[in-house]
Parts: C-alpha cells; sequence; structure tokens
C-alpha cells in the first residue's frame, strides 16, 4: 500500500487540553503523517479551554473528568455520534494511545471489521496510581493493560528502556520502538540569556539546578525538594528554577520557597530557560520516554536523573549525566554536587548529552512510525476478545470512593 492510501484513526486520552509529553508527540506525528499525505482522524476528549490548537481534525468524544485529578478526562465507551463518524472515516489502520473504555471499545470494533490495531506507550500507569495512594489498583491496571495490549498487531515504546519492561511485566511481546524527538533548531546552547537570568535575581557565576515539568507529585516533587534541602544542609552554593505549572504549584512554592518560579513556558521562551539553566534534575520515575531529559540535553546541559524507564535510554551514565537509584536522596545530592562545583565535569557532560541529542531528528523518528504503519496494514486481524466493562467499572466506583 502507498503512503497515501493510509487512513488512520487515532484514539487518544488527551490530544490537546493539557500540555504534556504525550500529546505534543502525537500531534507532532499527526502533522507529520499529513504531510506525506496519510489521511488522519483523531479522536479524544475535549475541554473547552484547551492548552492549544490541535494538529489535524480533532474530534470530541463523550468523557467524565478523573476523580481526584481534574485536570484529566477519560473517555467512555463509544457513542452512537462516534460510531457513525468512524464508519464514515473507514480507516484502514486504527491507533490507540490511551487504554480506556473507549479504546477497548474501538479494538474490538476494528477487529470485527478486519482493521489492524495498534498503540503507542504514553504513561506509566502503575507508578502514577502510586504517588495517589492508589497501590491497591495496580493489580487491576496490570491486568487490563495486559488483556487490551498482547493480541495488538504491534504496540510502539518510546524507549528501549520502557519495552523492556513492558516485556518483563507480560504485557506484550510484539513491541517496537517510536522515539521521540527534539527541535535543534529551537533547543540548543545559543538560547542562553545572562540578561534573562539577571532579570530573575540570579547572579552570573551563580549555578542554577531547573526542574521542568508539570508540577504534579508524580513527577518526583518531593525528592526534588528534598535533594535540595540536603545540597542547602551541605553548604553547596546553587540556585533553583521551575518551570512549570499544575495542581502542585501551592506546595512546592510552600515546600521550596527559596525557588525561582517561571510558570508555565513554551517554545523559544522553554527553550532560553532550559540554556540559561547549568544542569537538569529530574528524579521522575514516571516516564516512558522523558522529553525534558532530551530538550535539556539539546541545550547542552547535564542531567540528573532516575535510573528508570526513559531517562535510563536517554542518559549515559558518567558521560552525559549520571543516574542515581530512585529516592536515594544523598546519592541525588553527590551527584548535583558534581555538577555544582567543577564546571569542568558540568560542561563536558553538556557536550556529550548535546552530541547525544543529536541523534534524535522528529522527521526522521516519524518516518519509523509510517514505515510500522505501512507494514501491519494487510496483517490478518486476530478475533476479538471479550471486552473488560466490569474490571472499568469497579475500578471507577473504587476510584469515586477514593476521591
Amino acid at each position: 500500500m502507498r503512503q497515501n492510501q493510509l487512513r488512520v484513526a487515532l484514539f487518544s486520552g488527551n490530544y490537546n487540553y493539557q500540555r504534556d509529553g504525550a500529546n505534543k508527540a502525537l500531534n507532532l506525528l499527526v502533522g507529520y503523517l499529513e504531510r506525506q499525505g496519510v489521511a488522519v482522524r483523531v479522536y479524544s476528549p475535549t475541554s473547552n479551554t484547551p492548552a492549544f490548537a490541535p494538529t489535524g481534525t480533532l474530534i470530541s468524544v463523550p468523557s467524565v473528568k478523573v476523580p481526584g485529578r481534574g485536570d484529566y478526562r477519560v473517555a467512555l465507551g463509544m457513542d452512537a455520534a462516534t460510531r457513525r463518524d468512524l464508519e464514515a472515516f473507514a480507516p484502514n489502520l486504527i491507533h490507540l494511545a490511551a487504554p480506556d473504555r473507549l479504546a477497548f471499545t474501538v479494538k474490538r470494533w476494528g477487529k470485527a471489521n478486519g482493521i489492524p490495531v495498534v498503540a503507542s506507550l504514553h504513561t506509566r500507569f502503575d507508578t502514577y496510581l502510586t504517588y495517589y495512594g492508589l497501590t491497591w489498583v495496580n493489580r487491576i491496571t496490570a491486568e487490563i493493560m495486559r488483556r487490551f495490549h498482547r493480541d495488538l498487531v504491534e504496540v510502539y515504546a518510546p524507549s528501549e528502556s520502557m519495552a523492556e519492561q513492558f516485556r518483563a511485566d507480560g504485557m506484550a511481546t510484539n513491541i517496537k520502538i517510536w522515539s521521540r524527538g527534539v527541535d535543534a533548531g529551537r533547543f540548543n546552547p545559543g538560547c542562553r540569556s545572562l540578561d534573562w537570568r539577571r532579570g530573575l535575581g540570579i547572579g552570573d557565576d551563580e549555578r542554577v539546578v531547573a526542574f521542568v515539568g508539570r508540577l504534579v507529585m508524580e513527577k518526583g516533587l518531593d525528592v526534588f525538594a528534598d535533594t535540595i534541602d540536603r545540597l542547602t544542609a551541605a553548604g553547596v552554593a546553587h540556585r533553583v528554577l521551575i518551570v512549570g505549572d499544575g495542581l502542585a504549584w501551592d506546595w512546592a512554592q510552600a515546600r521550596m520557597p527559596q525557588a525561582i518560579f517561571a510558570g508555565q513556558l513554551e517554545g523559544a521562551d522553554l527553550a532560553r530557560a532550559y540554556a540559561s539553566s547549568d544542569m537538569l534534575f529530574n528524579p521522575s520515575t514516571t516516564e516512558t520516554f522523558g522529553n525534558v531529559t532530551l530538550e535539556a540535553m539539546a541545550c547542552g546541559l547535564p542531567v540528573v536523573g532516575a535510573r528508570a524507564t526513559g531517562t535510563s535510554s536517554l542518559v549515559h551514565h558518567g558521560i552525559s549525566g549520571q543516574l542515581v537509584t530512585p529516592g536515594d536522596i544523598d546519592g541525588y545530592a553527590t551527584a548535583l554536587a558534581t555538577y555544582l562545583t567543577d564546571d569542568r565535569a558540568a560542561a563536558m557532560a553538556g557536550e556529550a548529552g548535546l552530541a547525544l541529542s543529536r541523534r534524535y531528528d522528529w522527521d526522521a523518528i516519524n518516518q519509523v512510525m509510517l514505515d510500522h504503519y505501512l507494514g501491519v496494514v494487510g496483517v490478518p486481524v486476530i478475533a476479538p476478545q471479550p471486552v473488560l466493562r466490569p474490571m472499568f467499572d469497579r475500578v471507577v466506583t473504587r476510584l469515586r470512593a477514593a476521591a
């Protein structure tokens, strides 16, 4: 099949109502596919106050707010309007980006109509749940994930570390890599601005530890704050820059009153914030790839991060940064102190990270995904399996009770 004959129906849990790495990647993919002549139609929950304009054609699907996390929504089953729209679009490939009830329904629809179904991995749901005291859901979530992925034609992981974890957990075996990229024209060391730093009250000789990302607890904000306290207690001079916004904004400001909070930044402003810092500290264990890590590397920063999925595939320990056992406050503090006190070590790690980041070109990465698509069209479709609606209902009921 030629690529201009492809008709892809993409189902996402969050395409543009929040701004995060997953939906940025999906929007960039859709834009690339459309430039190659592929017809794409996107189905996702939407909001009256989206974070940004969607790329391509976006169809709103019925959804409800996630209990206890009102900033996110979860799609319900496929209603009549969505079904009619999907049937009229007549896709020859279905791409599912979130294992919600709608995705299970669409999966069955695709299999019943002989359409190959693929999925991409974007979220470590198991680690997210732990941060919100919902560890009891992990067993159910794991089984949902296995049922969802194991009979798909292909599953796409953003990093080899995530693929290895998914295989080890018995989630799927037919896993291929759809990596993530970085715009080197935007994110580069040349964006550094001493004037911008001075405007924030940062001295030219002061070393800045940056946190970039959504201000939510699953990003490791508690570990970040505890590590900064350890540096302060050890007398290691530093400044802290927090870039981002989220539900934990008030918590972070109260916990780290000495930090500079720049708020949500995008585009050239975000690139300037990275390049005007001196290192990135990313203690999150919930990453499947780690877009902020790659963007920081492209700006020439050494990275201290958790030895966990995503980050461990990007940071070469001892070369472009340091990987630390998750939760090891002393280990994080020691790693950061190395770059805070040794300019040569910081410069060498930053240069190495910059060189590594040049491997991640968005167009090349999304062409790999298009090649994956072309390879699965026409693959025999496995008969559909029962939908896990009762299991979903039990989880939603308990989540609402917990909220």
